[in-house]
Order: structure tokens, then C-alpha cells, then sequence
């Protein structure tokens, strides 16, 4: 089954640590089976706090996503964006 990783950006702190963050999570993506389908586009806040942007990306299951959430690249990447904003993530299993 799909897995979609979510991260609600709440509220950016360190501009200059998001920068640093961005390209190397894009990167991270790389040799992972993964779609991205959104990423901090235009969105309409329905209920609760707005938010700053949303990222929301398909992984082919649970333990895909997991493994490039802990894997190296991406564990250097987050680093950054700990730094930069405060956060929602979480990965939820599709139907």
C-alpha cells in the first residue's frame, strides 16, 4: 500500500538554515522510489492554525518511506530544517 510523508510547515525561525535545507532534502529523494504531490504550493486553510506551506510525498509503502526518513542523506537534511521552522511530519499508510 501507499505511504505519503506530510510536513506542515508551521513557522520558519531560520531562514538561512530552510536554505540549506532544501536542495539537500531534495536530494535525499534520490535512488528512492518516490512522488512528490505537493510542495508548498497555493493551498486554502480549511480549519485550525494556518500554515506556511505543505509538502506531501508518495512512497510505495510504509517501510519505503521510514527507510529514506532515517536513511543518511535525509538524516543530514533534517538537521537543517529542525534549525530553520517548527514542523508537523508524518507518514500515513493509503487505501
Amino acid at each position: 500500500m501507499p505511504a505519503y510523508a506530510i510536513f506542515i510547515r508551521e513557522r520558519t525561525r531560520d531562514q538561512a538554515a530552510l536554505d540549506v535545507y532544501s536542495p539537500l532534502a531534495g536530494a535525499s529523494l534520490e535512488g528512492h522510489t518516490v512522488k512528490v504531490l505537493a510542495a508548498y504550493g497555493p493551498q486554502a486553510n480549511l480549519e485550525g492554525p494556518e500554515s506556511e506551506g505543505t509538502v506531501i510525498v508518495e512512497f510505495p509503502t510504509m517501510e519505503a518511506a521510514k527507510a529514506w526518513y532515517d536513511g543518511p542523506a535525509y538524516r543530514a537534511a533534517r538537521e537543517h530544517r529542525f534549525r530553520g521552522a517548527d514542523y508537523r511530519a508524518f507518514i500515513v499508510e493509503g487505501v
